[in-house]
């Protein structure tokens, strides 16, 4: 199903090495790869002498080495937060201490909404919920450095407090985990929601950067054509789900074995929450049913 998204799966880029892919943006990538992560999580530096750090990454003292390695002899000013994933956020506080700089981001982590009696959050692991920054960016703040400017964009939806960061005069997006080459984003609730990210994806389709660099995976040139498919990609998936519940009543673990075909059985459990995003935002439009709130173990049926 996400053959009709043009994706990109070449990044040669070795772990906790330093390249620079555009003139003025150096990337280090943490040796953590995974069915979530593509090859690594991807730390950026913006600048050159007085710098800017997006996404720290993950508590591995060998990335945070790297990272402090790439920026030697430089100074670290800023440091920005996409969001509070365990693979973005943690390395913050050993870079923040080796280096002095302010950390900006949308704000701590939270869920998209609250949970409803008896759920448990199965994302619960996967949040850093010590994360506070310095400074609380509101959408459209600049943060000026030195020879450059950063732009807040607020992109909820993978998480509540996703935030994407725009490169002013450079035509360049750190998109974080909202949009990625490679693949698909996860939107899981309670943390991420579906109307959030769909609203997000029109917002970056709005805007003018025509080059993103994503959390994971390679750079994503033409970038607002490539929004465009993803766009596509997610309504694609909700008449797919209205497809299916068209023959009737039925449930999650149904559809995912419906409209997964030859899915990465490590990916089958976010898939189901995937599914559940769409039908929370289905349900609340009003065209699909289901008894109580939306649950991952719910049965869903038609409207009417």
């Amino acid at each position: 199903m996400s053959e009709d998204i043009p994706f990109n799966k070449t990044l040669d880029l070795a772990p906790d090495t330093v390249d620079e892919p555009v003139p003025g943006v150096r990337r280090v990538m943490a040796n953590n790869p995974g069915p979530f992560t593509f090859k690594g999580t991807l730390s950026y530096i913006v600048g050159h002498g007085n710098v800017a750090i997006v996404d720290p990454g993950p508590d591995d003292p060998a990335h945070i080495g790297a990272l402090l390695d790439a920026v030697r002899g430089e100074t670290v000013t800023h440091i920005f937060v996409t969001h509070t994933h365990r693979d973005h956020s943690p390395a913050v506080p050993a870079v923040k201490a080796a280096t002095g700089a302010t950390v900006y981001a949308e704000g701590p982590h939270r869920a998209a909404r609250p949970l409803h009696i008896g759920e448990h959050n199965p994302l619960d692991s996967s949040g850093d919920r010590d994360f506070r920054p310095d400074v609380q960016l509101k959408d459209g703040e600049v943060v000026e450095g030195d020879g450059w400017a950063i732009e807040g964009v607020t992109t909820p939806g993978h998480t509540a407090n996703h935030m994407s960061f725009a490169l002013k005069g450079r035509n360049i997006l750190f998109a974080g985990d909202h949009v990625m080459g490679w693949s698909t984003s996860t939107v899981a609730p309670p943390d991420g929601a579906m109307s959030d990210y769909m609203a997000s994806l029109a917002k970056l389709a709005r805007r003018d950067e025509d080059l993103y660099f994503a959390g994971h995976g390679p750079a994503i040139p033409d970038a607002k054509r490539f929004v465009s498919y993803y766009m596509l990609h997610r309504k694609a998936r909700e008449d797919s789900i209205l497809h299916r519940l068209g023959k009737g009543a039925t449930d999650i673990p149904t559809i995912v074995r419906a409209i997964y075909i030859g899915i990465d059985p490590r990916l089958t459990g976010a898939a189901g929450m995937s599914v559940l995003a769409h039908m929370e935002d289905l349900v609340a439009r009003g065209v699909v049913e289901t008894d109580g709130a939306p649950a991952i173990d719910g049965v869903y049926r038609l409207a009417g």
